[in-house]
Order: C-alpha cells, then sequence, then structure tokens
C-alpha cells in the first residue's frame, strides 16, 4: 500500500479541491414557445428545433 513522504498541508489540500465544484446546468429560452430547453435540443413543449418544427404536438382538445 502506497504512503504518502509527507503530510499535505492544509492549504495545498483545500487549493487543489477548488476545482471540484459543481457548474450550474446551462439552458436556453426556446424562441418559438419560450420554454426552459437544454441548448442544442428539440423544445420538449412545441417540438421545434432551430426554428423548424421537427416532431408535430398534436393539441389535445378539452
Amino acid at each position: 500500500m502506497a504512503v504518502p513522504a509527507r503530510k499535505v498541508s492544509k492549504t495545498s489540500g483545500r487549493m487543489r479541491r477548488t476545482h471540484y465544484k459543481i457548474d450550474a446546468k446551462t439552458t436556453t429560452v426556446c424562441p418559438k414557445c419560450g420554454a426552459v430547453v437544454k441548448p442544442h435540443r428539440v423544445c420538449k413543449e412545441c417540438g421545434s428545433y432551430k426554428g423548424k418544427e421537427v416532431i408535430s404536438k398534436q393539441e389535445t382538445a378539452e
């Protein structure tokens, strides 16, 4: 089993750990319906991508 040659100081360990952070998910707004979507993906609300209708969504009659 490997044993460290000397103790890592608190400062060195914390400086190394500063990069282990969680980034917020990137989101964009659909230009057609205004829903929040992930970038480079089809909008789940209206089915459009880059201004074109990719998936036809059937509206339900209430």
